[in-house]
This record gives structure tokens, sequence and C-alpha cells, in this order.
């Protein structure tokens, strides 16, 4: 089974968020395997100076970094990274499968996005939009792409 690795900066603490995000784990336990890493935020002082931001994004980073494998095919997400349709996430998944990958993990930033070492570490660097999202929405949209995706890899329905 494919093991899908979620490497993210911060808690949820939005009981809304943690019951959508429990509910598209469910949904996604007959698909993958899922693991999720939290990683602590940066500190960083009231009033931020951009010293402040790059080293919170440092810290942030060395944190992501050690969390990987080696053998994981790593998709970073940032805004400005390429766009993707649905259909277009569960070719790439599928994809990867037929090519025998059987570690994805998906990283998702902080509040001042990613460091560029993690960055450079990815295999993917993809968008889910031009917008910003908060690192904990970010989760419960990435979870429910990744289970539209797999719903379209095996053929099954739901909305496209």
């Amino acid at each position: 089974m494919l093991k899908i690795k979620i490497v993210a900066v911060g808690k949820i603490r939005e009981n809304y968020l943690h019951t959508g995000i429990s509910k598209f784990k469910e949904r996604l336990r007959p698909y993958v395997n899922l693991e999720e890493i939290e990683v602590t935020p940066g500190k960083t002082p009231r009033k931020v100076k951009q010293s402040d931001i790059e080293k919170c994004l440092q810290q942030e980073g060395e944190l992501i970094l050690n969390a990987l494998a080696k053998d994981e095919y790593c998709v970073v997400l940032d805004r400005e990274g390429k766009l993707m349709t649905s259909r277009g996430l569960a070719r790439s998944i599928q994809n990867l499968q037929k090519r025998g990958q059987s570690r994805i993990c998906f990283i998702i930033g902080g509040a001042f996005g990613l460091d560029k070492e993690v960055i450079k570490r990815g295999d993917y660097v993809l968008s889910f939009s031009p917008l910003t999202f908060t690192h904990e929405m970010m989760r419960l949209i990435l979870l429910e792409q990744v289970y539209r995706a797999f719903k379209i890899i095996r053929g099954e329905p739901y909305h496209w």
C-alpha cells in the first residue's frame, strides 16, 4: 500500500478543521497508509524583521528536512509552484506508483512559507492556488485532494 506522509509546520487548532481532517483521514484509510508529522513553528518577536523571518524559516526547514526519508518523493506545497488539476494530481500519483514509488511526502510550510533548502529538496513544487491559505486549512484541502485523486484513479464516483 502506498505510504503518504504529510509534514506540516504547526498544529491544527480549530475544531472545525480537526473534524474535516479526521473525516478525510478516515476516508483515505482504504487507499493509503497516512502519516502526519507536525514540526514546531520557529519563534519570532512581535516586531518581525526580515532577518527574524529568515531565521524562523531556517529553524523550521531543519526540522522538516530531518523528518524526510531519502527514498520519499517530496511534493512541496508553495503558491509559487506549478498549478495542477485534480485529475492531474491523480495522474501524477498513479505515474509515481507505476514507477515503483511507494512513499510520497507532502510538505506544508508555516506562516512565512518554506526555507529555500526545503524547496530545493522537493521533487515537485505544487501550487493549489495563487491565494495564500493557513497551514491548517491547507492540510484539510490537501487531504481532500489526495482522497479525490484516489477516487479518480479507481474510477469511483466522486464530484470531479
